[in-house]
């Protein structure tokens, strides 16, 4: 039943990815010059959204 409540939790972390990802290529598409200063935002927030998937796979080890 752990193995079914992991794979909903990460739908979270995934829609979050496609989200900053999304927003990170909708913003260098209307300001090409500012892709310096939105990419590192982006990927900060890829590694927390990607750190609450990794904490869940790790928790689903730790209950069993």
């Amino acid at each position: 039943m752990s193995l079914v409540g992991y794979g909903i939790a990460t739908l979270g972390p995934a829609i979050a990815i496609g989200l900053i990802f999304a927003a990170l290529i909708n913003g260098i598409a209307r300001q090409p010059e500012a892709a310096g200063l939105l990419r590192p935002q982006a990927i900060f927030g890829f590694a927390v959204a990607e750190a609450l998937a990794i904490l869940g796979f790790v928790l689903f080890f730790i209950n069993n």
